[in-house]
């Protein structure tokens, strides 16, 4: 018997599993997309470490991402340009720029 846990792909985001067992089989409701392939199959370090439960259908992996996806990462791309050019204008003359890093010192 070997101890183990299970959680989401929401939940595994960010994170490297050093042994993974997958389920990527079709969910009842159809709700598996490209992206929870995606983070599902990627958690561990290495291909040597994945197992897979059951078979699956490799059309999954032929798919198009949804449509709304691809909008609302359209829009959060122009909102992060938005927001850029407005810090650009709002902030004072003086002040570093975004990837400059002004550390004072005391003694």
């Amino acid at each position: 018997m070997t101890c183990a846990y299970a959680f989401t792909d929401y939940r595994s985001q960010g994170q490297t599993i050093s042994h993974v067992l997958v389920d990527i089989a079709r969910l009842p409701t159809g709700g598996l997309n490209l992206f929870n392939l995606y983070v599902a199959l990627s958690r561990s370090s290495g291909r040597e470490t994945i197992r897979l439960l059951r078979d699956f259908d490799e059309k999954m992996f032929l798919t198009c991402h949804s449509i709304d996806l691809l909008a609302e990462d359209d829009r959060l791309a122009l909102l992060d340009e938005q927001n850029k050019h407005r810090w650009y204008r709002l902030r004072p003359a003086w002040s570093p720029g975004p990837r400059m890093v002004v550390a004072w010192y005391t003694t």
